[in-house]
């Protein structure tokens, strides 16, 4: 008789899975649906894992858990990434990397109990240099890294503030956030608050009501949109070490 699947899987839930990419990779190494079961079987303990259940992961009709993904790829010889849609998560972000939570966690100097509770809430609480070593281990470039730690709304604002007052005292704090060095910050801060700046003295140029009107349209679409302005000022290449 075979064992049902883990009930441990039903707690969390399954990460993004590209089925197409499943395929072309089992067919690329010239393997049948009962190949690959077989292998998952033999090698990783997952009995019930069968050559219906790998067919219908291909067809879209369910998805594997994150240890049944981790199975497959080895099973398939890629990584967990190449069997996965676009990481939204840390959790998700750290199986792309074929990591285990205990790895991550020591690399980044954090307790491992501390890191399951950080990557179950979406609320990254590690120190800059600790969140440098997150975003250097999972290669995450800026955007994902502020979405994975749930910070974004943090960031944009402190970007409000920085277009609307003085910009100069916001580097800092933006810098550290991101966890990046202040050259390319403080770049960036200027850039927007002069472009926000000559956003509004424009619109306001335009005198009587509907130059207020427009002023206040132009500004509150900067403000709404601010995170969108500042990604493409901020280079890559300046991370802490």
């Amino acid at each position: 008789m075979q064992s049902s699947q883990p009930s441990q899987s039903a707690h969390q839930p399954t990460p993004p899975f590209n089925f197409p990419a499943a395929r072309r990779l089992r067919e690329a190494l010239g393997m049948a649906h009962g190949h690959v079961a077989y292998g998952m079987r033999a090698g990783y303990g997952l009995t019930y894992v069968t050559a219906d259940t790998v067919a219908a992961w291909e067809r879209g009709l369910a998805s594997p858990s994150s240890v049944e993904l981790s199975a497959l790829a080895a099973t398939l010889w890629c990584s967990p990434g190449e069997l996965m849609g676009a990481a939204r998560t840390l959790r998700e972000h750290r199986l792309a990397r074929g990591l285990a939570p205990e790895d991550l966690a020591r690399q980044a100097g954090v307790e491992i109990q501390a890191y399951l509770r950080m990557e179950e809430t979406g609320s990254w609480r590690g120190n800059e240099r600790q969140s440098a070593t997150l975003a250097r281990v999972l290669e995450l470039e800026l955007p994902d890294f502020v979405t994975v730690t749930g910070r974004s709304e943090q960031l944009a604002e402190l970007l409000r503030s920085a277009v609307t007052a003085r910009w100069q005292g916001y580097v800092r704090p933006v810098a550290k956030l991101l966890a990046v060095e202040r050259r390319p910050v403080e770049g960036a801060l200027r850039q927007m608050y002069d472009d926000y700046q000559s956003r509004m003295a424009r619109t306001l140029n335009w005198g009587g009501g509907a130059g207020s009107d427009a002023s206040g349209e132009a500004g509150r679409d900067y403000l709404d949109r601010v995170l969108e302005h500042f990604w493409p000022l901020v280079r890559p290449g300046h991370r802490k070490d």
